[in-house]
């Protein structure tokens, strides 16, 4: 009875262990590019909803604006009302239209001091609302920023598991924690 062993050649033990790290490998990219793609799915729907908050913000101030200019228009037709009145009151002689004249001109000044509040009031609302959506924008360029390392790290990966360089998946590790890093900052800045 004779029985045959194969003794497997260096080079047939080194193509068997390097398959063995190959699929380690591979899982190890795949795990990491997972992982990646929900971080990346996290900043990216961060910083699309620090955009539209800032519309909001700035569409609100617009118009906020848009009313203010209508309440200083306003301002300005009753300011013209009341020079016009005040021309009249200069050139009339009837005490009974003078009287008429000062009332129309105390009504004017009185409107026109509400108006004013009024207007007043809208530009306060637009400042608020500027500054609101350049605070709500604020963190969206690191979000921009730590999004492109994610892809970047994304891609070294990768390219790790077509060439199995091992140095590549350390470049996609670092690009990762810098994209983490600035993800983070993007708030605390």
């Amino acid at each position: 009875m004779s029985e045959e062993y194969e003794v497997p050649s260096p080079h047939e033990h080194h193509v068997e262990h390097e398959a063995g790290h190959g699929v380690a490998l591979s899982q190890q990219v795949a795990i990491f590019t997972a992982v990646l793609a929900t971080l990346g799915a996290i900043i990216s729907y961060q910083g699309g909803h620090t955009q539209n908050e800032a519309l909001y913000y700035k569409n609100d101030a617009v118009l906020n604006r848009a009313l203010a200019s209508d309440q200083w228009a306003f301002y300005q037709a009753k300011g013209i009302k009341e020079q016009i009145g005040e021309a009249q009151l200069d050139s009339a002689t009837d005490p009974a239209k003078i009287a008429a004249i000062k009332q129309r001109l105390q009504r004017y000044a009185d409107e026109k001091e509400a108006i004013k509040q009024k207007a007043d009031a809208y530009d306060q609302a637009a400042e608020k609302s500027n500054t609101q959506s350049e605070h709500a924008l604020h963190p969206h360029e690191r979000l921009a920023l730590a999004m492109t390392l994610i892809q970047i790290a994304i891609s070294a990966a990768s390219i790790t598991a077509l060439t199995r360089r091992r140095w590549l998946f350390g470049l996609a590790a670092l690009s990762a924690a810098g994209g983490v890093v600035v993800w983070i900052l993007a708030f605390l800045l």
